[in-house]
């Protein structure tokens, strides 16, 4: 995925997020209310968050060196996962702890209609943050034919996926903010202000145990989708067959470096008739081929082996991994 359109995203987020967090604590200050506090604590994460995902994306993009051969791709997956740490600590943690609070020492909410007017102007920055956010990430979804969740599951690219679920968490906070203080404003119930506090630690703390699953697993490694493995099969296999000089494909291996950095090594059995030169020529091919159609793929190896040989290493491999696992 490019990073071009989780850039603007970010910046759309950070702006929107920085003056609704400014007023949230203005009115907080004011009203009393422990929901819009929670809210303003919430939209300061954010915008705290939006920052270290734009230092992530700066940090990726750095030219691989000698340390780190491969480039700095993972950054951005590392400080994506620091963001998940972040909204669950500070976010939920504060938003839960400020709920009880106000539950066991309630107190009535004063001038509530600066709540309203905040909660209002909120909802519609928010919504446009969150409406450009999902826009971006529904237009690299498409192409993919994902649901929405198994798309959110699936993308390489934390930097977005961690917008979109922020702002519709903010969404889904707001709403539970304006619900809790029309209780109290309307029904008389005063708790019903701390209880909507800790039910917007509860989404954050669902949004950041989500994310910090998922970004975890692109830090381990995660292969390129089910279509990229496909595709590189396809085109490998154009070489192998009858008369061809590929005998059999013996594995693919692919992992994601980064949002739009796959690393790609492929072994191949080819016919004892084919000479050195044939291999080169057939790799080059192959090379020019696969990156041709995955830009994505910046680093390709292919392993010229023979069937039995591979298989003779993977049985071994098996064998040791098993011994390993026994001691």
């Amino acid at each position: 995925m490019e990073t071009g359109g989780s850039k603007s995203v970010i910046f759309i987020a950070f702006a929107c997020n920085l003056g609704i967090a400014v007023a949230k604590f203005m009115a907080a200050a004011w009203t009393q209310s422990s929901a819009m506090l929670s809210e303003a604590i919430h939209s300061l994460v954010d915008t705290s968050n939006q920052l270290l995902l734009l230092f992530g994306i700066s940090r990726a993009a750095r030219p691989a060196d000698a340390q780190h051969p491969f480039g700095h791709g993972k950054e951005i997956y590392f400080w994506s996962f620091i963001v998940a740490m972040v909204l669950f600590a500070l976010g939920a943690g504060v938003a839960i702890y400020e709920g009880i609070e106000k539950i066991l020492d309630p107190h009535p909410l004063h001038d509530v209609y600066v709540v309203y007017v905040v909660l209002v102007i909120a909802m519609a920055l928010e919504g446009y943050s969150t409406l450009k956010a999902i826009g971006e990430f529904n237009k690299r979804r498409r192409p993919s034919g994902l649901g929405f969740v198994a798309a959110l599951r699936a993308s390489k690219d934390p930097s977005l996926f961690a917008i979109v679920l922020e702002d519709t968490a903010a969404m889904l906070g707001l709403t539970i903010a304006l619900i809790g203080t029309m209780v109290a404003d309307f029904g008389g119930y005063e708790q019903a202000d701390g209880i909507a506090s800790i039910l917007i630690g509860c989404v954050l703390g669902f949004v950041a145990i989500f994310m910090s699953s998922e970004i975890r697993s692109l830090i381990v490694g995660e292969s390129a989708s089910p279509a990229v493995q496909s595709g590189l099969r396809e085109i490998i296999a154009l070489e192998a067959g009858a008369d061809k000089p590929i005998r059999a494909i013996n594995e693919i291996r692919t992992m994601h470096l980064g949002p739009q950095d796959v690393l790609v090594t492929a072994s191949v059995d080819f016919e004892d008739w084919v000479s050195a030169r044939t291999v080169e020529d057939v790799t080059g091919r192959l090379q020019q081929a696969i990156k041709s159609r995955y830009p994505e793929v910046r680093h390709l190896f292919i392993e010229v082996q023979s069937e039995k040989a591979f298989q003779a290493n993977k049985s071994s491999s098996a064998l040791l991994g098993a011994g390993n696992s026994a001691h």
